[in-house]
């Protein structure tokens, strides 16, 4: 049985893309930025402290891709002499750097059209959407309409949400309608209901994602965002590489956000779980439960790690980040003594979210791509020249019809 598990480290961009400059991030560097406040004692606290350790990463060639992009050696950083993966820096062609854009990509279907958005900082949203919105949903009105920080608007305005029942909606430099509601005074279902309607509303607009962003507390002190994020996206412009397997009676397992994220489209087996070490157990579940398969199946498993991004990217959190990483990091060699070897597993990231970086916006950034087991020779793939390439890899070791988009790396295994 042919098995692929693709982890998607949400946000860890490793350096500069040569576009960067058309989005205002020239100089960000998710990995460099965090190494450097590492090695300079920035990011000390309880839970670390020193430079930036992520050995089994650093052995599958994190930091030699890192190096490649960038041109130097993250500071803090010794490069290992032995390589247990192949490596390489991939480079993003879609107009935008989201999330649905990144995943699509990484499953070989770039997004070549340019996504609506709301530019406005404050009454970001038009009058008559929130008009459709407020009727269409029997709702006493909504507060917010503007661009905000998740958490930051939830602590400004969540108390005004419990007394009047009015949901917070907001926006950011996304392509995105995000909806923030209390779990028990406005109810979890009800908040999705109202997504779903948003999303229907939202045709004209070509909006990629309304986010269902609940929350419970007592007061603006103790206001705290759940595990129960739900994304309602667009389906995918083309067959991803997923659909293609699965079209094709193979199974692709999505934990975490991935399902939301390609709107379900080509998910055959859906496992929902929160915060880093449930994703990891739940990817560590689901390796064993598809190696008791008796049949030939080919199998992908697909893990988006988002605290990455929503916990700490966002927020800014550089020690925050640094901690996460190591923390990841750590666990890793449970999932390599999961694996068989001739399984093939693959760490990459949709984007950046230099936690350096000001504002709280993704950056635009190349990622890593990690890649270990299925005969993959360790040392250097080069820069890939989209992330379709990952999409392109799968679909030839799944030996599918080929995408439209990328270049196989397949031919870097032994």
């Amino acid at each position: 049985m042919r098995r692929a598990i693709v982890v998607v480290l949400d946000s860890f961009g490793i350096g500069s893309a040569p576009d960067a400059n058309q989005f205002g991030d020239q100089g960000a560097d998710t990995l460099g930025h965090i190494a450097a406040a590492c090695a300079r004692g920035e990011a000390d606290t309880a839970e670390r402290s020193g430079p930036l350790k992520l050995p089994n990463m650093a052995k599958l060639g994190l930091f030699h891709a890192h190096r490649d992009a960038t041109g130097k050696v993250a500071e803090g950083v010794d490069l290992p002499n032995t390589l247990t993966g192949a490596y390489a820096h991939a480079k993003e062609v879609s107009s935008g750097k989201d999330t649905p854009s990144g995943h699509w990509e990484i499953a070989g279907v770039p997004v070549r059209f340019d996504w609506g958005y709301f530019l406005d900082k404050t009454d970001s949203f038009p009058t008559e959407l929130l008009d459709r919105i407020v009727d269409a949903a029997n709702l006493p009105g909504v507060i917010g309409n503007c661009h905000a920080s998740g958490t930051e608007i939830i602590a400004r305005l969540g108390e005004e949400h419990v007394a009047t029942g009015k949901p917070i909606v907001y926006t950011s430099a996304d392509s995105v309608f995000q909806i923030a509601a209390h779990e028990e005074h406005f109810g979890l279902e009800r908040l999705y209901e109202l997504c779903e309607t948003v999303r229907g509303l939202l045709e004209p607009y070509n909006i990629g994602r309304v986010i269902a962003r609940p929350f419970v507390g007592n007061d603006r002190d103790d206001f705290a965002r759940t595990g129960n994020r739900r994304d309602y996206s667009v389906e995918p412009p083309t067959p991803t590489v997923l659909q293609k397997l699965a079209e094709a009676g193979g199974e692709v397992v999505s934990i975490g956000k991935i399902a939301d994220i390609y709107a379900h489209c080509g998910i055959t087996h859906k496992v929902k779980a929160s915060g880093h070490d449930a994703l990891m157990e739940a990817t560590l579940g689901e390796v064993a439960r598809t190696a008791k398969e008796t049949s030939d199946r080919p199998t992908m498993i697909m893990t988006n790690f988002v605290d990455f991004d929503s916990v700490y990217g966002h927020r800014r959190d550089v020690p925050g980040y640094a901690a996460a990483l190591e923390h990841f990091d750590t666990r890793l060699p449970e999932l390599f003594a999961a694996l068989n070897e001739d399984d093939l597993l693959l760490l990459t990231a949709d984007h950046g979210c230099d936690p350096s970086w000001e504002g709280t916006e993704h950056t635009r950034e190349y990622v890593p791509v990690m890649v270990r087991g299925a005969g993959f020779t360790p040392g250097p793939m080069g820069e890939r020249g989209t992330f379709a390439d990952i999409g392109q890899t799968l679909a030839d070791y799944f030996a599918l019809e080929a995408m439209a988009d990328g270049e196989s790396f397949l031919s870097s295994a032994a």
